[in-house]
C-alpha cells in the first residue's frame, strides 16, 4: 500500500508549528492543500503567483510564525528574482515543490523547468532535497523543516512526478 504522504507531510506541518501555508492551486498539492485548509491551526493561503509566497513567507517570518509555500516545479522559475531577497534577509523558507516534467510527462512545456528545478534553487542559494518515493517525503520535509527555521536558511523538497502520479492527455482532455 502507498504511503499517504499528504497526511504525513501535513502531520510534520502541524508538528513543527507551520500556521501559514501559501499555496498556487496544483493538482499535485490537492491533498495536502485540502488538509491544511481543514486544519483549524493553519491558515492556508491561496496565491496568484509564486513569487508572492516569498513575500508571504517573510512577512509571516516577521510576525513570528512559520510558513511554508507548495508549489509545481514550472512556478520555480517565477521565483529566481524574488528569492534574492531570501538569500539577503536570510529568513527561513520551505518550499515543497511536485514535479512536472520528468519521464512520463505528456505537456511538452513542463519539461524545461523540471530538468532545471534543482539547478535554479541551489543555484539561488536554496538546499534541494529530492523526495523519489512516497516513503520519502516525509522524512526530507521533517530534516527540511528543522533547516530552514532553526538556521534560517531557504530549503526545498522536490516530490518526484512518479510520487503524485503522471497525468495523461486524455486525463487533461477530459476533466
Amino acid at each position: 500500500m502507498q504511503p499517504d504522504w499528504p497526511r504525513e507531510v501535513h502531520r510534520e506541518l502541524a508538528a513543527a508549528g507551520v500556521r501559514v501555508a501559501g499555496y498556487v492551486p496544483d493538482a499535485g498539492h490537492k491533498r495536502l492543500i485540502e488538509l491544511c485548509q481543514a486544519d483549524r491551526k493553519m491558515h492556508a493561503v491561496p496565491l496568484t503567483t509564486e513569487e508572492e509566497g516569498i513575500g508571504l513567507a517573510a512577512g509571516a517570518w516577521l510576525g513570528g510564525r512559520k510558513c511554508v509555500l507548495l508549489m509545481q516545479s514550472s512556478g520555480v522559475g517565477n521565483l529566481v528574482n524574488v528569492l534574492g531577497m531570501v538569500k539577503v534577509c536570510r529568513f527561513p523558507l520551505l518550499l515543497l515543490v511536485t514535479m512536472r516534467g520528468e519521464q512520463g510527462e505528456f505537456n511538452p512545456w513542463q519539461v524545461p523547468m523540471g530538468e532545471s528545478t534543482a539547478r535554479v534553487l541551489e543555484t539561488m542559494g536554496v538546499a534541494v532535497r529530492q523526495a523519489g518515493e512516497a516513503e520519502t517525503v516525509a522524512a526530507h520535509v521533517h530534516t527540511a523543516l528543522r533547516l530552514a527555521f532553526e538556521a534560517n536558511a531557504a530549503q526545498a523538497v522536490l516530490i518526484a512526478q512518479r510520487v503524485i502520479g503522471i497525468k495523461s492527455f486524455q486525463e487533461q482532455t477530459h476533466q
